[in-house]
C-alpha cells in the first residue's frame, strides 16, 4: 500500500488533506464512503469510542463530497476504483461540516457562546455567498446575521442559532444549485459536559430545537453524517425525527470502517519493519469487537509504533486512557457498590459477565440505576462484547491489557478510599509498622482484603496481581503524611518495592510477593532473602535511619502472610 521511504506516523491527525500533503502513513478506509452510498439514510448516526478515527472518517467524507475538492487526493485509493459513485458523487455538493467537540464548557453561558463560535465560523469560510447572484438581498442579511461579530466575538441570539444551519443550508443549496451534505462531529459532547455541570435541561432543549430545524424539516438537505460515542435517545435531542439510521459497535455493517482491523495493523507493522512486536500489540490493544470485525484501538497502536520507531525497545503503556478524560464513566465507576465491584474484580481476572445493555440512553436516566454502567463502560471502549447476545443482554469482558491495567488502577484507589474512610483504623495499621508488629499487620491486612473488592485468582498475570496488592498496601500508608515514602525506588543493588523513613528514624522496607502455590511462608521468605541479596538495607542506611525493620509479605487470593526480620 505504501511504497518507498518511510512515512511519518500520524499521531493526532484527524485532517484527511494533511495525511497526503505531509506525507503520512495512511490506513486506506475510504470503502467507506462507497458503503455509506449504498445504504445511506437521510440522517446517518455512527457511534464509536473515542480515538476510533471518527474525526478522520468525517474529514474524509467532506473531501470527498465537496464541490471545488482536490482532485488528486482520492488517486489511487481504493474508492477510486468505485468509478460510477465517484463520477456521481465526488465534487459535487456543498458540505457543513461541523464538529461540537469543544462545545464542553461549566456553564450554559459557555456552552451557548462555544456552539454560537462552531457555527459561525464554519459559515464564515462561506463569504462568497455575500457575492452571490443567486441569493437575494434578504437572503445575504440572513447570513451576515449568522456570521456577525461584535468586539471580536460572534454575536448570534438563541433563535438565530437553533435555525443557523438550516438557514446555511438553503443559502448554499441556492447558491449551487445543489442540496446539501451536514457532518456533525462529536454530537453528543454539549450534552455529556451538561450533565456533569448541571445545565443538562437547558442543552437538551438547544440541541433538539438545533437538530430538529437541521435535520427534520430541512428540504436543503441531501443527507447527514453525526458521529458520537454515546447513542442518545431519540425522546431526547431526535424527537420526532424518522429518518435517522444508526450505527453501533454492535452493528456488522462498517464494523471494519472505524479503527483497524488484523489486516490494516500487520501491514504497518510490515511497512515498519515492527512485525516482531505482533504479539505484544495484539495483546494490549486488540480485543473490541464491532460487530463481527475484531478491531484493534487505532490511536493506541499508531503511538507504540511512533515509539518502537524512536526505540525498538520501548515497552507497550496505556496511550488510550490518557489521551482525554470520561468524566460520565468515572462518576459511574465511583458511585459502584460492593456487587458491581465483584463483577469488576471479576472482568479484571480474566472471566465475562452477561449484563444488560441500552444502546439508547437519556443522559437523566443514567443515574437511576447502578446498571446503567454496563451501558457506558461498553459504549465508551472500556468494555466489550464476545460470544453470542441474549436479547438486551451482552456477554462483556475488558477487551486487552491496556485497559486491564486502567481497572487495576481503579481497584487501588478504591482502596485508599476505602483507608480515608476509617482514620483511625489505619492508624492503627500504620503504626504498627515501627513497632515491628507483623501480627496486628497481618490480621488487619486480612480484613481489608475481605472487606474491599475480592481478589480471586483466575486469569489475570502474576506481574498485575503483584502490581494490586503493592496499591493496596502503598495507599494505606500513604495516609501517614509525615513519613517518606518511595515506591519501586533505587536502593542498594535493586528497587525496593516500599521504602519507608519516619521522623524517628526508623528505616522500613517492604518486599512483597504473590504465591501463585499458595505458600505464603516461602514467599515471606523469599521477600525477605531479596532484602538482603539487593542489600537494600544498606542503601537506605545512607539516609541515616538509627534502625531499619524488614518485612516480608506474601499474598495468595484474600489470604496473606507477614514476617519480619
Amino acid at each position: 500500500m505504501n511504497q518507498g521511504l518511510k512515512k511519518k506516523l500520524p499521531v493526532g491527525i484527524e485532517n484527511f488533506k494533511e495525511f497526503f500533503r505531509e506525507d503520512f502513513y495512511f490506513v486506506d478506509k475510504t470503502m467507506f464512503i462507497a458503503e455509506l452510498l449504498r445504504n445511506w439514510g437521510k440522517v446517518n448516526l455512527f457511534t464509536r469510542p473515542r480515538r476510533f478515527g471518527k474525526s478522520l472518517n468525517m474529514s474524509m467524507l467532506k473531501c470527498f463530497f465537496e464541490i471545488g475538492r482536490d482532485g488528486e487526493l482520492f488517486e489511487g485509493l481504493r474508492i477510486s476504483q468505485e468509478k460510477e459513485l465517484c463520477e456521481k458523487y465526488m465534487g459535487k455538493f456543498p458540505v457543513i461540516s461541523i464538529t461540537l467537540k469543544d462545545v464542553d464548557r461549566r456553564s450554559f453561558r459557555e456552552a451557548f457562546s462555544a456552539l454560537r463560535n462552531v457555527i459561525a465560523s464554519e459559515a464564515s469560510g462561506f463569504s462568497f455567498l455575500l457575492e452571490s447572484g443567486k441569493l437575494t438581498e434578504d437572503e445575504k442579511s440572513i447570513y451576515r446575521a449568522i456570521t456577525k461579530m461584535e468586539g471580536g466575538s460572534y454575536v448570534m441570539d438563541s433563535e438565530q442559532l437553533v435555525t443557523s444551519l438550516k438557514k446555511l443550508s438553503e443559502l448554499l443549496s441556492k447558491h449551487y444549485g445543489s442540496q446539501v451534505i451536514l457532518l456533525i462531529d462529536e454530537y453528543d459532547v454539549p450534552l455529556d459536559k451538561a450533565f456533569q455541570y448541571g445545565y443538562y435541561e437547558e442543552m437538551v432543549s438547544l440541541i433538539r430545537n438545533l437538530f430538529s430545524s437541521a435535520l427534520k424539516t430541512n428540504e436543503y438537505l441531501y443527507f447527514a453524517v453525526l458521529t458520537g460515542c454515546l447513542r442518545i435517545s431519540k425522546e431526547s435531542i431526535f424527537t420526532g425525527l424518522n429518518n435517522l439510521k444508526t450505527y453501533t459497535v454492535t452493528d456488522s455493517r462498517y464494523g471494519g470502517y472505524f479503527g483497524f482491523t488484523e489486516t490494516d495493523v500487520q501491514e504497518m507493522l510490515r511497512f515498519y519493519g515492527l512485525l516482531d512486536h505482533a504479539d505484544a500489540i495484539k495483546e494490549w490493544y486488540n480485543g473490541y469487537s464491532f460487530g463481527k470485525t475484531d478491531i484493534y484501538c487505532p490511536w493506541d497502536v499508531i503511538n507504540y509504533c511512533d515509539a518502537l520507531c524512536a526505540d525498538p525497545q520501548t515497552p507497550p503503556r496505556d496511550y488510550w486512557s490518557n489521551s482525554s478524560g470520561n468524566g460520565l464513566v468515572k462518576r459511574l465507576i465511583y458511585m459502584a457498590d460492593q456487587t458491581t465491584k465483584e463483577e469488576i474484580e471479576r472482568l479484571i481476572n480474566g472471566e465475562s459477565i452477561v449484563k444488560p445493555v441500552r444502546q439508547e440512553l437519556t443522559y437523566k436516566d443514567i443515574d437511576s440505576s447502578i446498571d446503567n454502567i454496563w451501558s457506558i463502560l461498553f459504549s465508551t471502549g472500556y468494555l466489550t462484547q464476545r460470544g453470542n447476545s441474549y436479547g438486551d443482554e451482552l456477554e462483556l469482558v475488558i477487551p486487552n491489557k491496556e485497559i486491564t491495567k486502567l481497572f487495576v488502577r481503579m481497584a487501588k484507589e478504591w482502596f485508599t478510599e476505602t483507608a480515608r474512610a476509617d482514620f483511625s483504623r489505619i492508624e492503627k495499621f500504620c503504626m504498627a509498622f515501627p513497632r515491628g508488629d507483623a501480627d496486628t499487620i497481618c490480621e488487619m491486612l486480612q480484613d481489608y482484603l475481605w472487606d474491599s473488592i475480592s481478589v480471586r485468582d483466575i486469569a489475570i498475570r502474576k506481574s498485575l496481581k503483584e502490581n494490586f496488592y503493592h496499591g493496596m498496601v502503598l495507599g494505606l500508608l500513604r495516609s501517614r503524611g509525615d513519613w517518606i515514602i518511595r515506591s519501586n525506588e533505587e536502593l542498594g543493588e535493586g528497587y525496593s518495592d516500599i521504602s519507608i523513613c519516619t521522623p524517628e528514624r526508623t528505616g522500613i522496607i517492604i518486599e512483597l510477593k504473590y504465591q501463585e502455590d499458595g505458600n505464603l511462608e516461602k514467599g515471606c521468605t523469599e521477600a525477605l532473602e531479596q532484602i538482603e541479596t539487593r542489600k537494600y538495607a544498606e542503601g537506605l542506611k545512607r539516609q541515616r535511619v538509627q534502625k531499619i525493620i524488614r518485612y516480608g509479605i506474601a499474598f495468595w487470593e484474600k489470604e496473606c502472610m507477614v514476617i519480619t526480620a
